[in-house]
Parts: structure tokens; C-alpha cells; sequence
């Protein structure tokens, strides 16, 4: 953090859902940018990039729960690895919109939308930060 950060004020948006995704990728800012288009993302907060390009907390709004992002800082404790063994699922009404706009937006298809034995319909997306995300919406 630069020291102009050191001495500004920054808000604190309220967090919303009782369970908040923190993803740590490798281009938070492009990811913000990338989840307001795709997932019709509202952005609350970000932090400005730093002079390495890279941004220490993005708090977005995503169907009415919170996301945060950072990027890695490997000199911190903290770098950006490859994510595996987790998926984000977005419980929707109007599947087929909310698909068709991640699709649209970049995101690429895992497992395409369908009829589930479960009672709903549900699809796998990867976004272009290797993100899954996974959509369900109950009939």
C-alpha cells in the first residue's frame, strides 16, 4: 500500500450473506470487471492498484450476496494460486438469462445447463481466472 493509502479514508460497504467468498486471483481488478458483466456483479468498494498493477481488496455485490477479491502478495504471505476443489454456486430464477450473459461475457461451458435429479435445472461454468462457477435454479 502506498502511503497516499496509508492516509486516506476509505468506506466500508456493508457485507451481505451469511457465508462471503474471498477469492485471491491473479488480476482482481480484470476479475471485478469481468464478474460485473458476466454475473451481473454491483461493485461496492475497491482499493486502487498499487504500483505493481495489483489491487489488495475488490468488494463486490453478487445476487445479493458479497464477493471480495484480492490479488496475491507471495511477499506477504498471501500468493494467487491456481483455485481447484471449490465452485461458486449462484441460486437463480431465470437460468437461461443469467447463463447466456456469463457465456456471452467470456465464461467458459463445463457442464452444460440441464435437467438435474434433484428437481432443478444446473450447469458448470470456468470463468477466464479458472474460477468454477456453478448456477441452480429450482423448478
Amino acid at each position: 500500500m502506498s502511503a497516499a493509502q496509508n492516509e486516506t479514508t476509505y468506506p466500508n460497504p456493508a457485507v451481505k450473506g451469511g457465508l462471503v467468498a474471498y477469492l485471491c486471483v491473479d488480476g482482481a481488478s480484470k476479475a471485478a470487471d469481468f464478474y460485473i458483466k458476466a454475473f451481473g456483479a454491483e461493485e461496492a468498494f475497491r482499493y486502487p492498484v498499487d504500483e505493481q498493477g495489483r489491487t489488495m481488496h475488490v468488494h463486490l455485490y453478487v445476487n445479493g450476496s458479497s464477493l471480495m477479491l484480492s490479488d496475491g502478495y507471495p511477499e506477504h504471505g498471501c500468493p494467487a494460486e491456481k483455485p481447484q476443489g471449490f465452485n461458486l454456486t449462484l441460486q437463480v430464477k431465470d437460468i437461461d438469462k443469467w447463463w447466456q450473459r456469463a457465456v456471452d461475457a467470456g465464461a467458459e461451458v463445463v457442464l452444460p445447463l440441464q435437467d438435474m435429479f434433484w428437481g432443478a435445472r444446473y450447469g458448470q461454468l470456468k470463468d477466464p481466472f479458472g474460477v468454477m462457477w456453478s448456477m441452480n435454479e429450482p423448478k
